[in-house]
């Protein structure tokens, strides 16, 4: 049977729209205030035909007759007295919402208001730190999707792109999270350790009750795992019962609201309650939501715990943070204090590693919290990393008293970071970011067999494998399944970790261990490891460096032509040296000579990280004068490299804004200062003039020297590599000939990137013998000879 409706008359409409503006109000803030969708409110301003109950509910909330705005004649009493009848009711329960709304209202803030996590010395506002959350329809550890698949979406067959892979950045559409709560009526959000579904919920009670969200319902907040533990195990209808009892809110007032469907549920943290207790919290939310289904209800429970089925319910995701997100997350952190979130998003943009991290909140929280403290990140990594697993191995349940059931009793914190290196480091050593499930279960068999007190038959460890990886999964959120039956680790960052505590902490003997990593000297996907092993070789990382600086010289040992290019480009360094009145390290002086026309490192890194080592001026980086020096060579006429220098001198000199070229904070910089000063000398080349005012002219309104936003260190770099690109057609700086075949460049960059890498290592935070520090520089980008 059709239930009866209502519409409004022109004339009527008119008074309506009329009386909305003298509020100060907008048809989305009548839908907001009302708590229905906004189709009821834009077909009631059109004139079209609305629910009587919903007819009634908008002409009161604007304090209008409905009688009068239905063109209903007096003379219809049956209806009259119906319509009256719906009125009251409406009125009576939405007078109830805002009285018990009220009276909840302090321990509502109480209980959501704050959050305080990790090692916070007091609670911070909710509404201070809230960053709006991102929902996933599509569960992504049940996508349909092959290993090959998984390399394709990540870009992993392309080994350029490997500094910018990140296992947590967000590739499936997303919507916003009041929004899937606004879609559907019954919902569980599911989502990793740490992603910030607590925080989601607590938000969303904190909204409702203040009338900002879903403004005609009552938010009832309930700890899954404090109903679970309550004394005489109380029904749910009971425990909410008690807890609004202490706010003043009668057991029928409670049931009032409930069979009218104007409560909200919140039932946070299913993966909380213990084993014993499942069956019956999971009955009783079964009975509840159906016996009141008309009520709006959200539970939250950890991605990989969820093993059960609400037939009405929808299941979401809550999505890792994007670049945006935690922008906002900082902002918001780092409001009227000291540190700002600028210098934070700077410094994170400057390690890809740890900004992979920062895609969790609660990872992100925690580099928030170490940046406040110093202002810095800090420069041992592989210490920050540890503290992050820490986190999620032991503080995270630790600080609000979780205590979770134990799948397997012998895997203590220490057996799970053994266990997880060990994975790390064989499926790391087989190029596999991402592993099946079978793979995964046969590591944690292999390292489970040898523990005391295993059940070796092999059913049996077939099942204790499996239920270890869930275990993993769903407490620790170390590992994560990217589709059905495909695992990796949450982090490429954790992986890269485990693999270098593999190698260092339990491979022995240790020197062995160490020539098996030195093998992969040349592979640019262990650069990471490289650098958090020399970090975690407390007290001293020489036997590494020593072995890596030896695999280096070898490596071109026997080329007697590559042998020879060495010995020109340190006599070339020598003849600098010796002319130039600039005082600068040879080795940065080598590093500078090695590429001066090959292309193997066009922002002089290594030159400017020798440069800068060990350096009492951290701004001042006189490599930058070689650098614009080469260029001056090039392109002013009857200019040698020592004159080149002599005039990027003077310039600094006599300069006193910011463009400074040994203050210039990369290559690119410094080319943009070099052009300028070229475009100005009456010495430049005639026929190059005309094509670097061009190029100078074509970026001249996208680049701002002071600012560092990626547009413009983008028009930047097309800038300064153009520029560079002319300057070397027009004249080559090498001395000699130099004709080497592809093999023989190859074996150049491979010589020079692990030099770099080795100086890297050396340049980490960890105490180095000054006698093996000294050798190392003293003797880099040397022929054996010398």
């Amino acid at each position: 049977m059709a239930r009866p409706s209502l519409q409004a008359s022109q004339q009527s409409i008119q008074v309506a729209k009329q009386t909305l503006i003298s509020k100060g109000l907008k048809q989305k803030d009548l839908v907001a205030q009302l708590g229905i969708s906004r189709h009821p409110v834009l077909r009631f301003f059109t004139g079209k035909p609305v629910e009587q109950e919903t007819f009634i509910s908008i002409c009161s909330k604007l304090e209008l007759d409905w009688r009068e705005m239905a063109g209903i004649p007096q003379a219809q009493d049956i209806v009259e007295k119906e319509a009256e009848c719906v009125r009251k009711d409406c009125l009576d329960i939405t007078v109830l919402v805002q009285e018990v709304r009220s009276r909840i209202k302090p321990s509502i803030q109480e209980r959501c208001g704050t959050m305080r996590v990790l090692d916070m010395s007091q609670p911070i506002g909710l509404s201070d730190i809230y960053t709006n959350v991102n929902i996933l329809e599509k569960i992504t550890g049940r996508r349909r999707k092959k290993l090959s698949d998984l390399h394709k979406e990540y870009k992993l067959e392309e080994l350029e792109e490997f500094e910018r892979f990140g296992l947590g950045r967000v590739i499936e559409e997303r919507i916003p999270g009041l929004k899937a709560v606004e879609k559907y009526k019954k919902l569980i959000v599911l989502g990793k350790p740490g992603a910030g579904k607590t925080t989601f919920l607590k938000y969303i009670a904190i909204q409702c009750n203040g009338g900002h969200f879903k403004a005609e319902f009552v938010p009832i907040f309930i700890t899954l795992k404090n109903f679970a533990e309550a004394l005489d195990k109380p029904s749910l209808l009971e425990y909410i019962s008690h807890q609004f009892f202490e706010c003043g809110v009668t057991s029928e007032q409670i049931h009032e609201l409930l069979n009218n469907g104007r409560a909200l549920l919140l039932l946070d943290g299913l993966d909380e309650v213990r084993e014993e207790h499942h069956n019956r919290i999971l009955q009783e939310i079964r009975d509840f939501s159906e016996t009141f289904y008309n009520n709006y209800f959200i539970m939250t429970c950890r991605i990989a715990a969820w093993e059960y089925t609400f037939d009405k319910f929808t299941e979401v995701e809550v999505s890792d943070f994007d670049d945006e997100q935690i922008q906002n997350f900082a902002q918001n952190w780092f409001r009227n204090k000291i540190v700002k979130s600028e210098a934070f998003i700077k410094r994170l943009k400057t390690n890809n590693r740890i900004q992979q991290l920062a895609v969790n909140p609660l990872l992100l929280t925690l580099l928030c919290l170490v940046f406040e403290e110093s202002g810095d990140l800090p420069a041992n990594r592989s210490d920050l990393y540890k503290e992050g697993l820490d986190v999620f191995l032991k503080k995270w349940d630790a600080k609000r008293g979780i205590q979770r059931d134990e799948v397997y009793k012998n895997l203590s914190v220490r057996r799970k970071e053994d266990l997880l290196s060990q994975l790390a480091l064989a499926t790391f050593k087989e190029n596999k970011y991402f592993f099946s499930q079978r793979e995964a279960e046969e590591y944690i068999t292999i390292y489970i067999r040898d523990l005391p007190n295993t059940n070796t038959d092999p059913k049996a460890l077939q099942l204790d494998s499996e239920a270890i990886l869930r275990s993993i999964e769903a407490q620790q959120g170390l590992l994560v399944e990217r589709a059905k039956g495909v695992y990796s680790f949450s982090h490429l960052t954790f992986h890269e970790y485990f693999t270098a505590r593999e190698i260092v902490l339990r491979r022995h003997p240790l020197e062995e261990a160490l020539e098996e990593l030195v093998k992969y000297i040349n592979d640019k996907r262990w650069r990471e490891v490289f650098l958090l092993a020399t970090e975690m070789l407390q007290p001293n990382p020489s036997m590494l460096l020593n072995k890596m600086k030896q695999k280096i010289d070898h490596s071109l040992a026997d080329r007697e032509k590559l042998q020879k290019f060495l010995m020109s480009v340190e006599h070339r360094a020598s003849s600098i040296k010796t002319k130039c009145a600039i005082s600068i390290k040879e080795s940065a002086l080598r590093a500078f000579c090695f590429d001066i026309d090959f292309d193997i490192d066009e922002n002089r890194s290594l030159c400017l990280l020798l440069d800068s080592l060990d350096s009492s001026e951290a701004k001042d980086h006189v490599a930058n004068f070689l650098i614009s020096a080469s260029f001056f060579n090039r392109v002013l006429e009857k200019t040698d490299f020592t004159e080149a220098l002599n005039i990027a001198q003077k310039h600094d000199d006599e300069q006193k804004s910011s463009k400074k070229i040994k203050e210039a904070p990369s290559a690119n910089h410094v080319m943009y200062i070099a052009i300028e000063i070229a475009l100005k000398s009456e010495n430049i080349k005639t026929e190059l003039r005309e094509p670097l005012e061009t190029l100078y002219n074509k970026y001249l309104n996208k680049i701002t020297y002071e600012e560092f936003d990626e547009e413009n260190l983008e028009h930047l770099k097309h800038l300064a590599d153009e520029a560079r690109s002319k300057a070397k057609e027009n004249r080559h700086l090498k001395e000699g000939k130099w004709q080497f075949n592809s093999n023989e460049k190859d074996l150049l960059k491979q010589y020079y990137n692990a030099n770099k890498l080795l100086i890297e290592c050396l340049n980490s935070d960890c105490p180095i013998s000054p006698d093996v520090r000294s050798k190392i520089l003293n003797t880099l980008l040397l022929p054996i000879s010398k």
